[in-house]
């Protein structure tokens, strides 16, 4: 007999109509992926995504 994959191990104990198949894992990723954009449209971060990653900080002075 071959090995079993790992993931199959995790939901042999589920009944067959109740494991997760591949279209609903497809549905969950791209719903994740919609809920993800509307928040950054709804949000906007991009003046904030700029400042922190783009533009250099200038280097801070210790008055010691």
């Amino acid at each position: 007999m071959p090995a079993v994959p790992s993931t199959a191990r995790l939901f042999k104990s589920l009944p067959p109509h109740r494991r997760p198949q591949g279209t609903g894992i497809a549905a969950v990723a791209g719903w994740t992926v919609a809920g993800l954009a509307t928040a950054i449209w709804l949000v906007q971060p991009f003046d904030w995504i700029k400042k922190t990653l783009f533009e250099k900080q200038p280097p801070e002075e210790s008055n010691n």
